[in-house]
């Protein structure tokens, strides 16, 4: 495992890290324990040192799990955790200093810590970003010692570059073969001001595993069934926003032009990591034999000029018109 510094906080973050949102379990079954645990401990054996949850995952038990996994190793993680999505509805006007406070409160109680590493407003609507109140809130738990950083989950990148005029150490943006955008001005941007990038939705929901076709079924609950087109939450999320018919297309043709075999991906997250913005990316795990999986990417060799192009031809030739105009 490599290791890059995570922006301002300072901290060295494991170039593969580990999104928490299906730990202990599949898209829509049940927690187990076990699994999470295991899960946890077979990412920490192979280097990872970062972890992203939210209080909305699992409805606690994701950062509940975490609590348990850290005691002992508080020197030699770093978890993220995101707020906001408890909101309902989910506006503008509950981003305020009675709400965040609470969801800072009980996300100390459930990670049992003194002092949250990082805090992320979790993709609060855009016109949040011009309500400076809410950030000086986010200064203000921080001058309380409730949290040591914080920052943002964005869906757009004019969101990311809007919170750049406050006091964030990070911003975790979807970036990946099919989201090429942020890689364009905003990455430079974020760099200036010394903010670290947690990339997220690396395998497009896993389309850039190179294994889905237009057969694959997924379960009743799975957001791939029930969010393909925004339903359920922002219709970028799933799939990062591209049709599937023409995701699928698009990643076998990856999978050819770029000789991937069987890994296409663990290629896919080396791509992100092509790009010395990128901080950390957090690809999901229920098991931990998915864990080997995803840490292979940070051994593989880099992408050679030839192989970014084939990537670049590919987004403009299938994703392109419509996704890069609408995140």
């Amino acid at each position: 495992m490599k290791y890059r510094r995570f922006g301002k906080t300072g901290f060295n973050a494991s170039e593969v890290s580990l999104g928490t949102w299906q730990l202990g379990s599949k898209w829509g079954d049940p927690f187990s324990e076990k699994d999470a645990q295991e899960t946890l401990e077979a990412a920490f054996d192979a280097g990872v040192n970062f972890f992203d949850t939210a209080d909305v995952y699992q409805d606690g038990d994701s950062q509940r799990a975490l609590a348990k996994f850290i005691k002992g190793k508080e020197d030699k993680v770093f978890v993220s955790t995101k707020i906001g999505r408890r909101l309902d509805p989910h506006v503008a006007s509950g981003y305020n200093e009675k709400n965040l406070t609470k969801f800072v409160e009980d996300c100390l109680r459930n990670l049992d810590v003194d002092a949250l590493d990082n805090v992320l407003l979790h993709c609060p609507p855009t016109s949040v970003y011009y309500e400076p109140e809410v950030f000086f809130t986010m200064d203000k738990l921080k001058k309380e010692g409730k949290i040591k950083n914080y920052g943002v989950s964005v869906e757009k990148v004019e969101e990311g570059m809007k919170a750049l005029d406050y006091d964030i150490s990070s911003v975790e943006i979807i970036y990946n073969m099919f989201r090429l955008r942020p890689a364009d001005n905003f990455f430079k941007m974020a760099q200036q001001h010394d903010v670290g990038i947690i990339a997220r939705v690396p395998l497009a929901s896993g389309i850039l595993s190179g294994k889905y076709t237009l057969e694959t079924k997924f379960g009743k609950n799975d957001h791939r069934t029930t969010n393909r087109h925004g339903e359920e939450f922002d219709a970028g999320e799933t799939f990062s926003g591209v049709d599937y018919a023409t995701g699928v297309k698009a990643a076998n043709e990856l999978k050819e032009r770029l000789g991937a075999g069987d890994i296409l991906a663990p290629m896919a997250l080396r791509y992100i990591l092509m790009s010395d913005a990128v901080s950390t990316v957090i690809p999901g795990a229920s098991k931990p034999s998915q864990i080997a999986r995803n840490v292979e990417a940070a051994d593989l060799p880099a992408f050679t000029p030839e192989q970014m192009e084939i990537v670049r031809d590919v987004y403009n030739k299938y994703i392109k018109n419509p996704v890069q105009y609408k995140w």
